[in-house]
């Protein structure tokens, strides 16, 4: 297989020598294991950077090229990730720093999964620029976090989508016996669409009994402006399915899944958001 067709994995790990330690070799070697006895184990090149320190994440994004991000680490109750410093102790990145690093590399980068406690927020941010975001909403034991990882590896490489791949690791936390599925969060990217403000007022206010001239020529302005962004993403969604039809290209053929999958959620957000509008109409 050629190289241009292989499906990149980086995992980045730090283990701060001042905090507690984790089992992060371990973790590696699961998601390893899994790549190499997957059927399609040769779509696969998992690439591994420890010690990490905030400077090289940039770097090994560089050298690497991933379409998918794995941190493994540290997570603190504020939403902070934490990295290591040149002498090996604890280095926080704030949720806001590092979603400006996936921004500058949104157009490679398809899924980031931060195995690491309390990283919902550092999720929620990334996921502004990356469709698919991982992030866990509270503290999560060393055995849930590999049995997760487990469970969306082993998933990911029989060629599940990485929404489906995130539900098969929760799965696989509740097959271990361990109470922690509802940690791990899947956060995709959201559709840029901004309703005018007064409308969700009044679609959520039940005391609204009638609407004046001037607010229904706004909220019919607003449905026929997302009808034509719904009709655009269909058309794009039309082209996409014929591209990946013909594609024979594994990494190509994982990128236009996935931009299908992410057009598919914008999609039916602004159905949900049109619907919304239409009932306040009524």
């Amino acid at each position: 297989m050629n190289s241009a067709d292989k499906i990149k994995i980086l995992f980045l790990a730090a283990d701060p020598s001042d905090a507690a330690r984790l089992r992060i070799g371990e973790e590696l070697r699961e998601i390893r294991e899994r790549l190499q006895l997957a059927k399609e184990r040769d779509r696969f090149v998992l690439e591994s950077r420890e010690s990490v320190r905030p400077e090289d994440i940039s770097q090994a994004i560089f050298d690497i090229e991933p379409q998918i991000v794995h941190f493994s680490g540290h997570g603190t109750g504020t939403g902070e990730l934490c990295f290591e410093d040149l002498l090996g102790k604890y280095q926080p990145v704030q949720p806001e720093a590092l979603a400006a690093l996936f921004e500058l590399v949104a157009d490679r980068i398809n899924c980031v999964v931060l195995n690491a406690c309390d990283s919902e927020a550092q999720a929620k941010a990334i996921a502004e620029r990356i469709p698919f975001v991982v992030g866990m909403n509270q503290a999560i034991g060393d055995k849930a976090a590999i049995a997760f990882v487990v469970g969306f590896y082993k998933a990911l490489a029989a060629g599940q989508t990485i929404d489906r791949a995130y539900k098969f690791g929760c799965v696989e936390i509740r097959l271990q016996g361990i109470s922690e599925h509802l940690t791990p969060v899947l956060h995709t990217k959201q559709t840029p669409v901004s309703p005018v403000t007064e409308v969700s007022q009044i679609t959520s206010n039940k005391s609204v009994t009638s609407l004046n001239p001037g607010q229904k020529r706004r909220i019919l302005q607003e449905i026929e402006s997302l009808q034509q962004q719904y009709d655009l993403i269909s058309q794009k969604l039309s082209r996409l399915r014929l591209d990946l039809a013909i594609e024979s290209g594994a990494a190509v053929k994982f990128q236009l899944e996935k931009q299908i999958e992410q057009a598919e959620v914008e999609r039916t957000q602004l159905n949900q958001r049109i619907e919304q509008l239409e009932n306040s109409l009524q």
